[in-house]
């Protein structure tokens, strides 16, 4: 039996310009994005870097169309989706090749500001208090519990 391959990728970063929308000859939107993903080391002294990893990121469709309309160089983002090897020729006609990430999902994290305060619609909960508002719509137990004769299996 064949092994069955994964291809998937989660990442969290920041846009570093920003999204390009453009269409299929067919009309389908197609946006690309450029993320920026920190990774930290130690550097020969002992002290924390981080060394930036950048990767091209594909998101078709509607949600293609959301990203351009709504995010901006800077935001940062949480994508997950999969990676895809192409090959071309540039027009000097010099083979060229990539992997590029094709998103299944991106979350705008942050405020449209670009800020990192927020969750995926730009706006972070704050619940009020943990107790319900009104608790009158709910009965208390009766005293004693339940017996065995009363349970319906």
């Amino acid at each position: 039996m064949a092994a069955t391959n994964i291809n998937r990728v989660v990442l969290t970063g920041n846009l570093t310009r920003d999204p390009e929308l453009r269409s299929t000859p067919s009309g389908t939107p197609v946006c690309s994005l450029r993320v920026a993903c920190n990774t930290r080391r130690k550097d020969a002294s002992g002290s924390w870097v981080d060394k930036p990893n950048y990767f091209d990121v594909t998101v078709w469709g509607a949600q293609g169309e959301n990203c351009a309309n709504y995010l901006s160089k800077g935001r940062p983002v949480a994508l997950d989706g999969r990676l895809e090897w192409r090959e071309w020729q540039d027009k000097e006609g010099n083979k060229r090749q990539s992997i590029d990430i094709i998103a299944d999902s991106v979350q705008f994290l942050g405020s449209r500001e670009g800020g990192e305060n927020g969750g995926g619609n730009g706006s972070r909960f704050t619940p009020q208090s943990d107790v319900p508002a009104d608790t009158a719509d709910f009965q208390s137990a009766p005293a004693g519990g339940a017996s065995d004769d009363d349970i319906p299996f």
